[in-house]
C-alpha cells in the first residue's frame, strides 16, 4: 500500500494549510496540530442560489480550491447558520475588506446583492492532514527524502520495513499511519531478513502500533485465505506474479506446487479446473491451505501435502503416475413439469481426467529453491515413452523464484541465472535456450531483485540415469 502525499493546494499558498511544525515531537501529541486561517466567504442570500453561485464563482476561479475541504460551509454567524444558512470559502488572495482583491465576477454578484463578502475563521486540526502531511512536520528536513510511504498490508495489518535512520521514530511513525488508516488496526516492524534464519520464510517483528493481533483473512484472485501472519508467508504485493503463473495453465492440467505457502497458486489454479498437487514444508502454512482448500471449494482439485520439497519432487512425479482421478463437470437440469417435488439428475458435460505427469512445477522459494532443482535430474529415467513423441505429453515447465541484483536490462542477471540452473542440472541453460524466460517480478532492496526462471526440462536432465 502506498500513502498518498498532500494533494497540491491550488491557487493559493502552499505554507498556509500546512500543520505547525514540531521537530522534537518523539510521543505523538495530536492536540498541537491545530491551526485557524482567516478567509473570506461569499455569504449567499438565500440558499436557492448557492449553485448557481458556485458555479459562477467556479468558473471565474475565486473559490478555494482545496483537498478535503469543501467549498460550502455553514455561515460564520451562528444564528444565519442555525437557520441553515451556507456561505462558499474563497481562495486567500480575496479579502473580504480589500475590493481591490475582488474579480470582476465577485463584483457583479455583490452589487447585484446575491452575495455579499465576510470574513471566515477556517479551523484546522490533526484529523484534516495526511500522513505525510503529519511526518514532514515532525521528522528532521534530512530525513524526508525517503520519508516510509510504502508498506505491506495483509489484512487488518500494516507490515513496515524501515530503514536504520527511521528507527527512532518507529512508534510515532506507526501511531499517525494507524491514525491515518482506517482499515489498518495493527502495525509490525520486520526485525530481520525473510527467510534468513528459517525455512518457513517466516520472520521476526515487533509491534509498533495497535492490536496484537495477527490472525488475519486475505482475498486474492476471488480466493480467500486465513492464517496468522506471524507463522506463515504471505505478500500482497505478488499478487501480480501469482496471477501470471496461473495464467499459464490450461484446464485439466496437472501442477506441481513445491513451496505452496498458504495456497496462493494452489488455490486459485483449483478454481480454474487444474489439478494441483500443493506442498508445504511449515505445518502452519499446511493447515491454513487445508483450510484455504475447503473454504474455496476446490477439494476435487487441488490435494495438499506437508513434506520436504526435495522429496516431494520425485514422489509427487511417482505418485501421480499411479493416482487415478476423474472428475465429472455436470449442469444442473431444470426441473421437470411443474408438479414434480424432485429435481432432475444433473447432466454431466465434461469429464476430467488427471493426468499421469505435471505439466508444471513451481518452486517458490526464492531464498534457495534453486537449490533443489537437482531433484529434477532422472526424474523420469527410464520413463520416455511417457512424453512425446509417444504421446501427446511434453516434459514440465519449471517456474523457480530467486534472488539476483538489479540493472536497467537484467542481462546480466539473466545469464548469472541461467548459469545457477546449469550447474544444479549439470546441463547448460542460457537466456538464448527455447523456451527459457527469466521474468524481473519485483525488487526487493536497494540492489536486490526477485526473479522467477521458466524453463522447460530437458529430455537430457529427466531421463538422465544413475
Amino acid at each position: 500500500m502506498e500513502l498518498r502525499q498532500s494533494s497540491p493546494i491550488v491557487e493559493s499558498s502552499p505554507n498556509m494549510f500546512r500543520p505547525p511544525i514540531n521537530r522534537t515531537m518523539r510521543v505523538l501529541d495530536r492536540s498541537f496540530f491545530r491551526k485557524t486561517l482567516p478567509l473570506s466567504a461569499a455569504r449567499v442570500n438565500g440558499n436557492k442560489m448557492i449553485s448557481k453561485c458556485r458555479a459562477e464563482l467556479e468558473r471565474s476561479k475565486d473559490l478555494l480550491r482545496m483537498a478535503r475541504i469543501g467549498s460550502v460551509q455553514p455561515d460564520p454567524d451562528t444564528d444565519m447558520a442555525s437557520w441553515g444558512r451556507k456561505c462558499l470559502l474563497l481562495k486567500p488572495e480575496v479579502r473580504y475588506e480589500d475590493s481591490s482583491t475582488w474579480s470582476p465576477k465577485l463584483l457583479e454578484l455583490v452589487r447585484s446583492n446575491e452575495i455579499a463578502l465576510v470574513p471566515f475563521s477556517l479551523d484546522l486540526d490533526y484529523n484534516f492532514w495526511t500522513y505525510h502531511d503529519i511526518l514532514t512536520s515532525i521528522m528532521p528536513e534530512e530525513e524526508q527524502e525517503e520519508l516510509p510511504s510504502g508498506f505491506n498490508t495483509v489484512g487488518h495489518i500494516a507490515h513496515l520495513n524501515l530503514r536504520s535512520q527511521y528507527l527512532p521514530y518507529k512508534t510515532l511513525i506507526a501511531t499517525v499511519l494507524l491514525d491515518k488508516c482506517p482499515t489498518i488496526k495493527t502495525v509490525i516492524n520486520k526485525v530481520d531478513d525473510v527467510g534468513s534464519d528459517n525455512e518457513y520464510r517466516t520472520f521476526d517483528y515487533e509491534l509498533l502500533a495497535g492490536e496484537p493481533n495477527l490472525n488475519v483473512e486475505v482475498k486474492e484472485q476471488g480466493c480467500f485465505f486465513q492464517f496468522n501472519y506471524s507463522k506463515v508467508y504471505w505478500n500482497s504485493k505478488l499478487d501480480t506474479e501469482h496471477r501470471r503463473i496461473v495464467q499459464l495453465f490450461q484446464v485439466g492440467e496437472a501442477v506441481c506446487d513445491v513451496m505452496a505457502g498458504v495456497g496462493p497458486f494452489a488455490v486459485p489454479a483449483g478454481k480454474k479446473r487444474v489439478f494441483v498437487w500443493a506442498n508445504d514444508l511449515n505445518p502452519a502454512s499446511y493447515a491454513s491451505l487445508k483450510h484455504a482448500i475447503a473454504r474455496n471449494k476446490v477439494v476435487n482439485f487441488v490435494k495438499p501435502f506437508n513434506k520436504d520439497g526435495h522429496q516431494f519432487i520425485r514422489s509427487s512425479a511417482a505418485s501421480l503416475l499411479e493416482t487415478k482421478t476423474n472428475i465429472y463437470l455436470t449442469d444442473k437440469s431444470p426441473r421437470q413439469g411443474t408438479t414434480s417435488t424432485c429435481a432432475a439428475q444433473p447432466t454431466v458435460r465434461k469429464k476430467l481426467v488427471q493426468p499421469r505427469t505435471f505439466a508444471h512445477y513451481i518452486l517458490n522459494l526464492p531464498a534457495s529453491a534453486l537449490s533443489f532443482l537437482p531433484s529434477f535430474v532422472g526424474l523420469y529415467a527410464g520413463q520416455e515413452t511417457l512424453f512425446a513423441p509417444h504421446t501427446t505429453a511434453n516434459l514440465p515447465m519449471v517456474h523457480v523464484y530467486c534472488f539476483s541484483t538489479k540493472s536497467d536490462t537484467n542481462e546480466e542477471e539473466k545469464i548469472k541465472i541461467c548459469a545457477e540452473i546449469s550447474q544444479m542440472l549439470r546441463f547448460e541453460i542460457t537466456p538464448q535456450t527455447p523456451e527459457v524466460l527469466i521474468w524481473e517480478v519485483r525488487d526487493v532492496a536497494p540492489q536486490k531483485r526477485l526473479f522467477c526462471a521458466s524453463f522447460r526440462l530437458p529430455a537430457e536432465v529427466a531421463f538422465r540415469g544413475n
